[in-house]
């Protein structure tokens, strides 16, 4: 399912985007972030079906060699074990997979330069050859193949951010985050399940509602939360302070008195790690000395409840 990390990014850059356009429509920007959170759902579902594009690429390599006019006996006797896998196989055929995938017209058909090329970085590695080599490969080994052909040929591959980026703006950043998911597909599959065990695309309801109700409660409050901010500003050049940081302690300022059930210290740990990746290099300790200031004013006035065991 997608985290809770994923999601407050996913927000903060929809709040960015709709207070830079100036938009008045709070449902067309909320319908754009939506949007944005099904796209990484896809894509989680369109890297899982990767794998099984490169295995066709393998059978495709054997077929044609096979139709030599004249094939030596490798040709004829070619070694099958990559293809006869175990979990692509199951991933081939998964209904869940293959009704999603064909739902949303997702698929790599399109893209035959980005399989040979994984497909020959893939044969080209010491781990391949090792898996190729075995007397005989256990459904674990096959599965420890498709981990590593993952994390060695798809993690940080350019081509593929390329190629991901073309089909769709919404995937920006988003590789990795599909790419833990498919690694948690591939990790927790076992032989002879009766289908794939397709991650959710949220853990519960709340995950559901949470996203939406962060960004709404931001935009509508976005100027109070301002007020806060600038008590602990006033001192600061305004030109200085980047408007992304803005953005990002404002939906903090919204988490915080809005979800009970979410301590303190996480939300403000949470937006600090986000501020260190979407915002400058110093934002996080200027949003750290900010929001410790603005949280006690807060707790002051009564406007953060937290319920719960352990909650802060």
């Amino acid at each position: 399912m997608l985290s809770r990390r994923l999601l407050r990014i996913k927000v903060v850059k929809a709040l960015y985007a709709h207070f830079k356009s100036e938009s008045d429509s709070l449902i067309m920007s909320e319908k754009n972030l939506t949007a944005s959170v099904d796209k990484t759902y896809d894509l989680y579902n369109q890297l899982l079906w990767l794998v099984v594009e490169v295995k066709r690429y393998a059978e495709s390599r054997i077929e044609l060699a096979k139709s030599k006019k004249l094939p030596t006996k490798e040709d004829l006797n070619p070694n099958t074990r990559f293809i006869d896998n175990q979990l692509i196989g199951q991933i081939e055929r998964s209904d869940k997979l293959n009704a999603y995938l064909e739902k949303k017209s997702l698929g790599w058909i399109m893209y035959p330069e980005l399989i040979k090329s994984l497909y020959e970085s893939l044969i080209k590695s010491d781990y391949y050859a090792e898996y190729m080599q075995m007397p005989e490969a256990s459904y674990n080994e096959d599965r420890k193949l498709v981990e590593d052909f993952y994390l060695n040929e798809v993690n940080d591959n350019e081509l593929l951010e390329q190629v991901v980026e073309e089909q769709s703006a919404f995937w920006t950043d988003d590789i990795d985050f599909a790419l833990i998911l498919v690694l948690k597909t591939v990790t927790s599959s076992r032989r002879g399940q009766p289908d794939l065990p397709i991650s959710s695309k949220f853990k519960n309801e709340d995950d559901r509602e949470f996203y939406k109700e962060l960004f709404r409660r931001t935009v509508v409050n976005y100027n109070d939360y301002l007020q806060y901010i600038e008590k602990f500003t006033q001192n600061w050049d305004v030109e200085r302070i980047a408007f992304m940081d803005n953005v990002i302690m404002a939906a903090a300022i919204a988490e915080l008195t809005s979800f009970e059930s979410i301590p303190v210290k996480v939300t403000l740990d949470e937006f600090i790690e986000i501020s260190k990746f979407y915002s400058t290099p110093g934002s996080s300790h200027f949003i750290n000395g900010v929001l410790d200031k603005v949280i006690n004013v807060l707790k002051e006035e009564g406007r953060v409840v937290k319920t719960g065991r352990g909650l802060l």
